[in-house]
């Protein structure tokens, strides 16, 4: 994926009972131009696929199409390892891999792993130290040691490839700052869209936290979780009573999500059925062939 393109994505279902469907729609987003398609990393179900054994599965059978773990669990996924698997998929792929980051929300079912829990601050401090990390031991250079309050590693040879971008989905203040310093996107947390109270308040923590440390707050992408139907007929209201997002024709679709990009700075979507599920074929194929290529264009004709 290029630097500041619009991104489109979907969210796959990664249910082991699923694997036939999730394969064939991977594929069509491949063939019909989608960016990123997403699968979320619960490791303590036993019903799903591990998150990046999938991804790597499906970057080998697709052309074009990245992957995203929408978020990485990071208390399951010790640093210095993820920054191999990730740097290892890139290399195969030809960089077609987007590090999503996730603090760790669910922690009775993450310390029923057996790890050890950590306090809401203590998680939020290895979550920041441990992007800085992945970013280290990628793009080559000289062995990195580093010893740090969560992660040591000592004389580690980055792996010639490079870093591939961070999308953070942070939710509280702390973790919204540390996106500001540290990482390329983020996707807001419980499908919160650009007119939500939740955006409103959040997206202004993560810029002051850029500018503090010299950064420009435009390199940070925000990426939507998009759940909504898109229908035969224009819809009455694309909004429910408390303003969240219902979906609507296609062309309604393309006026909210142009709307999206130039009123309010939007950089991305993943489209999840309105049931947070996978959407079918056919929605897919809408996404992919006709909102997102207008999107696109109208966008690119505003910004000319």
């Amino acid at each position: 994926m290029s630097g500041q393109e619009i991104s489109f994505g979907f969210g796959a279902n990664s249910a082991i009972g699923r694997v036939p469907e999730l394969l064939r729609l991977v594929q069509q987003a491949d063939a019909e131009g989608l960016d990123v398609f997403s699968v979320s990393d619960h490791p303590y179900l036993g019903t799903n696929l591990d998150a990046y054994a999938t991804v790597g599965f499906l970057l080998g059978r697709t052309q074009h199409i990245s992957g995203l773990v929408n978020v990485t669990n990071l208390p399951t996924r010790p640093a210095p390892m993820l920054a191999r698997t990730v740097t290892s998929l890139s290399a195969l792929s030809g960089g077609r891999i987007v590090l999503g980051m996730g603090a760790g929300g669910l922690w009775d079912r993450i310390t029923d792993l057996g790890v050890p829990r950590l306090s809401p601050g203590e998680a939020v401090d290895a979550f920041e130290e441990g992007i800085i990390l992945v970013k280290r031991l990628s793009g080559g250079g000289p062995p990195v040691t580093h010893e740090g309050r969560h992660y040591r590693v000592n004389r580690i040879d980055p792996a010639p490839v490079a870093a591939s971008p961070v999308w953070t989905g942070s939710v509280g203040k702390k973790s919204l700052a540390a996106t500001g310093r540290v990482a390329d996107g983020w996707i807001p947390g419980h499908a919160a869209d650009w007119l939500s109270e939740r955006y409103r308040t959040s997206r202004p923590i993560i810029d002051e936290a850029a500018i503090a440390v010299g950064r420009d707050p435009r390199e940070i992408r925000t990426v939507f979780n998009l759940p909504g139907r898109i229908t035969e007929r224009p819809l009455a209201a694309t909004r429910d009573h408390n303003g969240r997002w219902l979906g609507g024709s296609v062309d309604q679709w393309i006026e909210e999500l142009t709307g999206a990009v130039l009123e309010h700075n939007a950089a991305g979507f993943t489209l999840f059925a309105s049931d947070h599920a996978t959407p079918d074929a056919i929605t897919l194929s809408r996404w992919a062939t006709e909102i997102a290529p207008a999107v696109r264009e109208l966008t690119a004709k505003a910004a000319a």
